[in-house]
């Protein structure tokens, strides 16, 4: 190999691992607001959703913090246009199941209607429906657990695990 060669692929590889850590920390609003798929009634039908899967508690909500967006751009960015128009009209069919139920949108809806509404989806016999929610349910999880909030509030999360302690006296076992 050629010196220039191996110093040019030297240079690109640590231009990646200076940028792997700013890529690899917890994700945040702004970082996600640029990815949008849906209009602004369906990304508040989203919002909803994803707050009636992970309900504010002594702890924020997803649609609190925004997992909303996040599972938007994950669809927008990482799936086929299959499952972004799945995503579209999900959230859509949802609303038209609250407004024909119910007579409100999903958005307006109590929270008991809408976990009725998310269960007898989730149980239901429908496959595009249910592939739906499954995706939005994994990606909600994942959007939760994921954030920042969660990550320094909950559980805590290291990026470099573990501390040096230089005046410890050791033990003799």
């Amino acid at each position: 190999m050629e010196r220039r060669v191996a110093l040019k692929s030297m240079a690109v590889a640590m231009g990646a691992m200076a940028g792997l850590p700013s890529w690899a920390s917890g994700w945040n609003k702004s970082a996600v607001a640029k990815g949008r798929l849906l209009s602004a009634d369906q990304s508040k039908n989203l919002t909803m959703i994803v707050e009636t899967i992970i309900p504010k508690t002594d702890t924020p909500g997803a649609g609190e913090l925004g997992v909303g967006d996040f599972v938007q751009k994950m669809v927008k960015d990482c799936y086929d246009a299959k499952a972004q128009a799945s995503l579209a009209s999900g959230v859509s069919n949802i609303d038209e199941q609250s407004i024909q139920r119910f007579g409100k949108s999903f958005t307006d809806a109590s929270k008991e209607q809408r976990l009725q509404i998310l269960s007898e989806i989730e149980k239901g016999s429908d496959a595009v429906h249910k592939g739906f929610f499954s995706m939005v349910k994994n990606l909600t999880i994942q959007g939760y657990m994921t954030s920042e909030y969660v990550m320094t509030n909950i559980t805590h999360y290291e990026m470099i695990p573990a501390r040096y302690h230089g005046c410890v006296p050791v033990k003799k076992g």
